[in-house]
């Protein structure tokens, strides 16, 4: 690992900013320093996949307390929530041709779609897909119990309070 420290200077030679600004590179050869800077404006792009991945792919909703739980979380094989974002990612940049832009009534129509335009989109391929899922019941009354089923109250617990009691002050004994 190497790191880098940039400090940005006026024209006068003075710190411009005060503090440095540090890089990690992280790799068997670092590149010459003429390159680095052309390294650093691609995370721009990165940084905005994170901030699309979280506010509207809704990568970190998860909110599970085990280990375990976040393996389950996505698939039984063992995906990862975290390993559908890139495949979520790609299915949204393979879709951009076949989806058309579905504005809400406040936005203006684009030739070029953003990811989340085609996300905004997606409804209508989800729709033309179908499903494999059965489709849902109608509505209406419930059939209630079946006839000579005996049925039972359900069993009512007292409730528990907790009092919580101020404590006393103890008096030093006396020997």
């Amino acid at each position: 690992m190497s790191l880098i420290r940039v400090e940005r200077l006026d024209q006068k030679g003075c710190l411009r900013v005060s503090k440095p600004l540090w890089l990690a590179w992280i790799g068997e050869e670092m590149p010459p320093l003429s390159q680095v800077w052309r390294l650093y404006l691609r995370r721009f792009s990165v940084d905005h996949w994170y901030r699309f991945l979280k506010q509207r792919l809704h990568w970190t909703l998860p909110k599970l307390s085990t280990p375990k739980q976040c393996v389950r979380v996505a698939c039984p094989k063992g995906i990862r929530w975290s390993d559908l974002m890139p495949m979520m990612t790609w299915e949204l940049w393979l879709a951009r041709d076949i989806v058309t832009d579905n504005p809400l009534p406040w936005q203006k129509s684009m030739d070029k779609l953003t990811p989340g335009r085609v996300a905004q989109a997606m409804g209508g391929i989800l729709a033309a897909i179908s499903t494999p899922a059965r489709s849902p019941q109608l509505r209406g009354k419930s059939p209630g119990w079946k006839p000579g089923q005996p049925r039972q109250r359900r069993i009512r617990y007292p409730i528990v309070k907790k009092i919580t009691s101020k404590l006393r002050k103890q008096q030093p004994k006396s020997a």
